[in-house]
């Protein structure tokens, strides 16, 4: 069985957005907010908790992207490509 890294890069490209304003949505909900609810919040409020929620989610999606990169050299070692 082999793999097409082209195919798996697509399919990570397209999962990236959805995971990162997942991400971004779940650092809010810690802090007892929605991104709706953001607009209501006194501009320099609303910028910190944004900044703050685009940093825990670029960290989150390093990790992950450094997983499925892992998951891919082990997949291929076991493989044999």
């Amino acid at each position: 069985m082999t793999t097409n890294k082209n195919n798996n890069q697509k399919i990570l490209d397209d999962v990236h957005p959805f995971l990162e304003k997942m991400l971004f949505e779940t650092y809010l909900k810690g802090k007892g907010y929605t991104l709706e609810e953001l607009k209501n919040l006194p501009e320099e409020d609303a910028r910190q908790l944004m900044k703050e929620a685009s940093i825990y989610a670029s960290g989150k999606l390093a990790e992950v992207e450094v997983k499925a990169h892992l998951m891919q050299v082990l997949h291929d070692a076991y493989i044999g490509e």
